[in-house]
C-alpha cells in the first residue's frame, strides 16, 4: 500500500488495524479479534493501534459499533440521516440532523452477509452470492423468515451487538429443522431477513431518518440492495459512494479516524451507543 501510494513509512503517523473478530462476548466481558499489530509495526515501521474493542467492554460497554462516531463525522446533514454497513453483520448509526443536540444512536440489526455467504460457501462452492444473483433465482419462504425473526436478538433494545456466536449455521439449521426446502429459496430468504431486520431496526429505533446510507459489502449485492430499498421505504436509498466514500472504503478509513482519535488523545466511544460507563480512549 506504501508503495502504490507513494507514501514513505515515515509520513504516516499510525495504523489503525482492526483484525478478524472471532469471538464477541461482550456479557462475558471479552472480544476476540485475529490480529498481529506487533508484527505490522515491525514490518512497516510505523505505530500501530489495535484492540479497539476491549477498553469499552472492560467499562461495561458493548464494545460494538464502534463506526457511529466516524459516521457522525462524515456523514451527518441537514435532515436525520440512518447509515447501515453490512459487514458480516449488520448494523446501524442514526445520526442526528447537524445543530440537534439529540444523541447518535448505534446498534447491530442482525447478520449482515455471515449466513448469506455461509449458504453461498456449502451450495455454491463460493465465497459469496455474487450480486445476488443465486438470491434472485429462488423464493422468499415466508414462513422460514417469520421463524427467523422470531430470534429474541432482533427484539433486544440497544444498547446491542451480535456476531457469530450467535448467528452462524448451526442458527439456521435449526430454523431450519431438517424441512425439504429449495437452497434458491434458502438464499433468498436469508437475503429478505438481513433486509428485513435492517427496515425494522430503523423503524423501531430511528423512524425520523429521512434517508438512508448502505455501505459495506452488501452495497455491492443488488438483490440485497433492492430488498433493502423495499424495507426502507419510503426512505430513499442511497450507496454512500454518493457522499463521497466508496462502500467497501468507509469501514478501513473508520479504523484510521479512529486510530487518529487515540493518537491525539481524545476519546472515540460513544457511551451512549455502547452502554460503557462513560467515553474511553
Amino acid at each position: 500500500l506504501l508503495l502504490a501510494a507513494e507514501v514513505g513509512p515515515a509520513d504516516v503517523r499510525a495504523i489503525g488495524a482492526h483484525g478478524q473478530t472471532v469471538r464477541h462476548r461482550p456479557e462475558a466481558g471479552y472480544t476476540i479479534q485475529v490480529n498481529a499489530p506487533a508484527a505490522l509495526a515491525e514490518l512497516t515501521g510505523i505505530d500501530v493501534v489495535a484492540d479497539f474493542r476491549s477498553r469499552d467492554v472492560a467499562a461495561g460497554g458493548q464494545g460494538a459499533p464502534l463506526a457511529p462516531a466516524f459516521h457522525a463525522a462524515v456523514f451527518r446533514g441537514d435532515a436525520p440521516r440512518a447509515v447501515v454497513n453490512v459487514g458480516g453483520i449488520s448494523n446501524l448509526t442514526g445520526l442526528p440532523a447537524l445543530g440537534q443536540a439529540s444523541p447518535v444512536l448505534g446498534l447491530d440489526c442482525g447478520p449482515g452477509n455471515v449466513l448469506i455467504d455461509a449458504w453461498a460457501r456449502e451450495h455454491l462452492g463460493d465465497a459469496f452470492d455474487r450480486d445476488g444473483q443465486w438470491a434472485a433465482a429462488g423464493r422468499i419462504d415466508r414462513s422460514l423468515l417469520s421463524t427467523l425473526l422470531a430470534e429474541p436478538f432482533f427484539d433486544l433494545p440497544p444498547p446491542k451487538s451480535t456476531g457469530r456466536d450467535l448467528f452462524d449455521r448451526g442458527w439456521l439449521l435449526r430454523a431450519l429443522d431438517r424441512g425439504q426446502r429449495d437452497s434458491r429459496d434458502v438464499q433468498a430468504t436469508l437475503t429478505q431477513l438481513t433486509a428485513t431486520a435492517i427496515g425494522r431496526a430503523i423503524e423501531r429505533w430511528f423512524p425520523e431518518a429521512a434517508d438512508v446510507v448502505v455501505c459495506g459489502g452488501g452495497a455491492f449485492n443488488a438483490t440485497l440492495v433492492r430488498m433493502l430499498v423495499e424495507s426502507c421505504a419510503p426512505r430513499p436509498v442511497l450507496e454512500s459512494g454518493a457522499l463521497g466514500v466508496g462502500p467497501d472504503q468507509v469501514e478501513a478509513l473508520a479504523f484510521a479516524w479512529l486510530a487518529r482519535e487515540f493518537v491525539e488523545r481524545r476519546c472515540a466511544n460513544l457511551p451512549a451507543v455502547t452502554g460503557a460507563r462513560g467515553p474511553r480512549l
